[in-house]
C-alpha cells in the first residue's frame, strides 16, 4: 500500500499501488484502475512500449511521445524505464513489488516465471498481492502458446461471423477492440480479487485470456439458441426469422444519417411499436392498418414476411424525414427506444457526456498543447475519482520512483549506463 495523502485517500482505489508491465494488450486496465484513484506505475522497456508506435499520432506525426492510442489508455499513471531482463532489473522489480498492491502484466503465459518474477516468487515476497496475467489464450490448455490480434481474436469470438451483410464476407470491427475487452475483464477480475483480498489477506493470480473475453461480447446470440434453438447467422441491417423468412429491419436512413430501432411487440412493445406509431399518428405519418394493429400481441417472430414489410414502409418513411436528434429526443420523451448511429465525431460532441464533464483536456508541455482525454469509466458521489494526470513520456518519473528505493541521481545514472533503465 502505498504513502498517501488524505486527498488521494478519496478515491476509491486512493491507498494502493500497480505495477503495470502491458503492452497494448493490456493497458486499459491500468488505466482503469488509475481512473479509480490508484497509483499506476507504468513500466516500460529502456526504449519505450511498443503501444507508442500505435497510432494515430498528434498532428499526424509518427513519434513514441505523440501516439494518440498511448495517450488514451495511459492516462493518470506514472510512467518508469526498466529492463527486467537484466540481473539488475529484476531486482529492483522486487523492491518495487514488494511495495505494491496489484501487478498487471501481459507477457506471453511462462514469461515472467521464467526471470524468477511469477506470481510464486512475488508472493513469496508479499503474500498480498495481486498478479494479473493477460494472454491470447491463458496460462494453460492446448492454444496457450498461441499469439494473436484483434483480426483473430475477434474472429474467434464468433463477433465476426455475425457482422456484415449476408451476400458478402464477415466485416471486422472497424476500431481493435479485443484488447479493451480482455482489458476490462482484467479490471474487474482484479477488482474481484481485491475484495477477497480485503477480506481474507490473501493475493491471487487472475488469469485473463483475450479469447474468452471476446467470446462474452455476442452474447445475445447464445441466448437466441437458447430460447429459439436457432443459430443466428450474418443478416447486415435486419434480423431474419428463419422459420417465417420475415426481415426486421434494425438500421434506419434519417435525415443525417443512421438511427438503430427493432420493431418489437408483445412484451417489449411498450418501449419500441406502441410510442412509435402513437407519436406517427399524432403528425399524421401513421396509415390506418398501423393504428389497427394490437401491438401487446404482435409477434414479429409469428408475422408472416409481408406484414413485417408492409409495417416497415410508413416507419422508413417517418424516419427519412427527420434527423437524428429529431428522433432520439422525440424518442426520449415518449420512452421510445431510438438510438442514433454515432459517429467517432458524434461521440467526441456527444451532448450526455459534456453533460458529465467526460472530456478532460490535459496539458501537454512538450507538445506546447492542451489534448482532450476521454475519462473515468465510473462516477461516484463520494469518492474523488477521474483524470488527473497526461499520458508520461518515456521514463518521466525515473528519478521520482526510484529515489522512493533509495536511489540517488548517481545510481539512476549508472543504471542508465548499464541499460537496465
Amino acid at each position: 500500500m502505498k504513502d498517501t495523502g488524505s486527498e488521494d485517500r478519496q478515491a476509491m482505489l486512493g491507498p494502493y499501488r500497480v505495477l503495470d508491465l502491458t503492452d497494448e494488450k493490456g493497458l486499459i486496465c491500468g488505466k482503469t484502475l488509475a481512473g479509480l484513484g490508484a497509483d499506476v506505475i507504468q513500466i516500460e522497456p529502456p526504449g519505450g512500449s511498443s503501444a507508442r508506435d500505435l497510432g494515430p499520432f498528434y498532428r499526424d506525426v509518427a513519434s513514441q511521445e505523440e501516439s494518440l492510442y498511448w495517450f488514451a489508455y495511459s492516462a493518470n499513471k506514472r510512467g518508469i524505464t526498466l529492463n527486467l531482463e537484466s540481473a539488475d532489473g529484476q531486482d529492483l522489480f522486487r523492491k518495487l513489488a514488494a511495495k505494491a498492491d496489484f501487478v498487471i502484466e501481459s507477457f506471453a503465459p511462462g514469461y515472467l516465471d521464467g526471470l524468477g518474477l511469477g506470481y510464486s516468487a512475488l508472493s513469496a515476497i508479499n503474500p498480498r498481492i495481486i498478479l494479473t496475467s493477460i494472454t491470447p489464450f491463458g496460462q494453460s490448455g492446448p492454444w496457450r502458446d498461441f499469439k494473436t490480434c484483434d483480426l483473430v481474436s475477434m474472429a474467434l469470438s464468433g463477433y465476426m461471423y455475425l457482422t456484415g451483410d449476408p451476400d458478402r464476407p464477415p466485416v471486422r470491427i472497424g476500431f481493435p477492440q479485443a484488447y479493451l475487452h480482455a482489458g476490462l475483464a482484467a479490471a474487474a477480475g482484479t477488482l474481484v480479487a481485491h475484495y477477497h483480498r480485503e477480506v481474507s489477506g490473501e493475493g491471487q493470480w487472475v488469469d485473463v485470456s483475450i479469447h474468452e473475453a471476446c467470446a462474452w461480447i455476442p452474447t445475445d446470440s447464445a441466448i437466441y439458441w437458447e430460447m429459439n434453438q436457432v443459430l443466428e447467422e450474418r443478416h447486415g441491417g435486419v434480423r431474419v426469422r428463419p422459420t417465417t423468412g420475415a426481415r426486421m429491419k434494425r438500421i434506419w436512413q434519417c435525415r443525417d444519417g443512421y438511427v438503430s430501432f427493432d420493431m418489437y411487440g408483445a412484451r417489449l412493445a411498450r418501449n419500441f411499436m406502441t410510442p412509435l406509431v402513437a407519436w406517427m399518428a399524432e403528425e399524421g405519418a401513421a396509415p390506418d392498418f398501423l393504428k389497427e394493429i394490437d401491438w401487446s400481441t404482435f409477434d414479429y417472430f409469428a408475422a408472416p414476411p409481408e406484414l413485417v414489410e408492409r409495417v416497415a414502409e410508413p416507419i422508413a418513411r417517418f424516419f427519412a424525414s427527420r434527423t437524428r436528434d429529431d428522433l432520439f429526443w422525440g424518442g426520449v420523451a415518449r420512452r421510445c427506444c431510438i438510438y442514433p448511429v454515432a459517429t467517432p465525431g458524434d461521440v467526441a460532441t456527444s451532448r450526455q457526456l459534456m453533460e458529465r464533464n467526460f472530456w478532460v483536456d490535459l496539458e501537454h508541455p512538450a507538445l506546447c498543447a492542451a489534448v482532450r482525454y476521454p475519462g473515468c469509466c465510473v462516477k461516484a458521489s463520494e469518492s474523488r475519482n477521474g483524470i488527473r494526470r497526461r499520458a508520461p513520456a518515456i521514463g518521466e518519473h525515473n528519478s521520482e520512483v526510484y529515489g522512493e528505493l533509495g536511489l540517488s541521481k548517481k545510481d539512476l545514472s549508472a543504471l542508465r549506463r548499464r541499460g537496465v533503465i
